[in-house]
């Protein structure tokens, strides 16, 4: 038996190598495997996984692999990153946030060229935070803008003290508010412990 052959172009001649691939024996795809990819196959793999992983190798050589986007999203999610985390979240200009720290309520209001805090526009969110606390922040997580897990976790690891009450509250207002959390007062009424 020989190793599958380089890039085909016919499609009926894909779909035959494809179809006699799929009626080998288990004996017989993991030479095929070895053949091909140069190494045994994985021994916790069925026939099944590893006829699918030659007809893919199969149709990969002949119509060309995953596209880079694509490719990038996947090696993503394998390492476990939440699809979008990595997109900015567009605030329309009007939008006003709220968070309330050590006492003192701070008021955002989104504009067109930035962030307007106490009569001043700023460029990022991130200034705001640092401004208001003293420290270092990502401005879209301190002004709750972040996912409801993302928010509950850093606000545990950031040992902000709020009632487990507070944080439900927090996460049926970010379900229900088109900008998240981002206009409730209770988002976060501790300060970040280094």
């Amino acid at each position: 038996m020989t190793g599958m052959p380089r890039p085909w172009f016919d499609r009926e001649a894909i779909e035959a190598e494809i179809g006699r691939v799929r009626s080998l024996g288990l004996d017989e795809l993991r030479t095929l495997w070895r053949v091909t990819f140069r190494s045994s196959p994985p021994s916790a793999f069925s026939k099944d996984l590893v006829a699918r992983f030659l007809c893919w190798h199969i149709q990969e050589q002949a119509f060309g692999g995953l596209d880079r986007e694509t490719a990038k999203h996947l090696d993503g999610r394998a390492r476990g990153d939440k699809p979008g985390a990595d997109r900015p979240r567009r605030l329309k200009p009007g939008t006003v946030l709220l968070r309330e720290y050590q006492g003192e309520r701070n008021t955002v209001t989104v504009v067109a060229n930035g962030y307007l805090w106490r009569e001043t526009t700023y460029a990022s969110l991130s200034t705001i935070a640092r401004a208001i606390t003293g420290t270092s922040w990502n401005g879209p997580r301190f002004f709750g803008l972040r996912s409801d897990a993302e928010s509950t976790a850093s606000s545990e690891a950031a040992n902000v003290s709020s009632t487990p009450d507070n944080k439900r509250h927090l996460i049926r207002a970010a379900k229900s508010h088109p900008a998240g959390a981002a206009q409730n007062p209770l988002a976060g009424d501790g300060e970040r412990r280094p």
